[in-house]
């Protein structure tokens, strides 16, 4: 049973995995930026909903209405200037662009905030749990962010294939140019995505300031190697791939650590590696033939 119930907590961890991943596959998949600030980001977001409890003194949960539109907000901002500026200039030049905003990102929180630790308290939901068996537990809080991190794949899932703008999106994913010629305004169809994008961010860093606790550096150091090894082992630009490719990383660490606690991390590494090598593509990817 405690195999089992190894399984059952890397699925959990996995949906926190994937929701971190979810904004990067949708910046990949729509504009092919990959953005090396994706997990400084998150962490801001974290900051900023701590910031916003201490002085409005409202519950945790509410944080959640106030972070997630404002960090939509800048992530249209940013793409309309920052983003697509480096866009013009070639994908590669958004590599360097993304690092150097990383960088200060880091640095700055550092200076204002210091290296110490934070977390955002929500009481006694961190450690509520229930159990299946004498060996199976499961906490409310993993649980509640799988469900989220699903609830927003399926959504985004319908507003891309459903909407129109979802439509739309994905047009000017596929062919910039034609849409242009076409009189639609892809910059503005960048910006809409890279809002999402960050509405994503803002609510996996929320969500892990609650899990676990938070500090600069944990953004470059862990999340977004985690958001990276996800959406590649799902298959790059694929929302459903990455949920996969979250789970899965996920229950790659826990049977590690269910080994010996050592080999967590290098159990999750071993198994990117391994995807990389025997499916580069990822997992719900097809190879293309010539």
């Amino acid at each position: 049973m405690s195999w089992v119930n190894a399984i059952i907590q890397g699925i959990l961890l996995g949906g926190l995995y994937a929701l971190f991943a979810c904004g990067l596959s949708l910046m990949f998949g729509v504009m092919k930026v990959v953005n090396l600030a994706h997990g400084d980001l998150a962490v801001v977001a974290a900051y900023i909903g701590l910031g916003v409890i201490a002085i409005t003194h409202v519950p945790a949960v509410w944080a959640f209405v106030i972070v997630v539109p404002v960090f939509a907000v800048i992530g249209y901002v940013l793409q309309r200037t920052l983003l697509q500026a480096a866009l013009d200039r070639g994908v590669l030049t958004t590599l360097l662009v993304t690092f150097g905003l990383s960088v200060v990102i880091e640095n700055g929180l550092q200076q204002f905030f210091s290296a110490n630790s934070h977390s955002i308290n929500i009481g006694s939901l961190v450690s509520d749990s229930f159990s299946i068996g004498s060996q199976i537990t499961i906490a409310y809080l993993d649980l509640v962010i799988l469900v989220v991190a699903v609830v927003v794949l399926l959504g985004l899932q319908y507003f891309l294939s459903a909407s129109a703008s979802g439509r739309l999106i994905r047009a000017v994913a596929d062919d910039p140019e034609a849409a242009q010629i076409s009189g639609v305004s892809y910059r503005h169809v960048f910006g809409i995505a890279a809002a999402i994008a960050f509405g994503t961010v803002a609510l996996a860093g929320l969500a892990f300031g609650m899990y676990s606790q938070f500090d600069p550096t944990i953004g470059t150091d862990q999340l977004l190697l985690f958001a990276f090894e996800a959406v590649v082992i799902g298959g790059l630009g694929s929302l459903w791939g990455t949920l996969a490719g979250g789970i899965l990383l996920g229950v790659a660490q826990q049977i590690g650590a269910q080994i010996g606690a050592q080999y967590e991390l290098l159990a999750g590494q071993l198994f990117f590696l391994a995807v990389l090598v025997l499916r580069p593509q990822g997992i719900t990817s097809r190879k293309e033939t010539a």
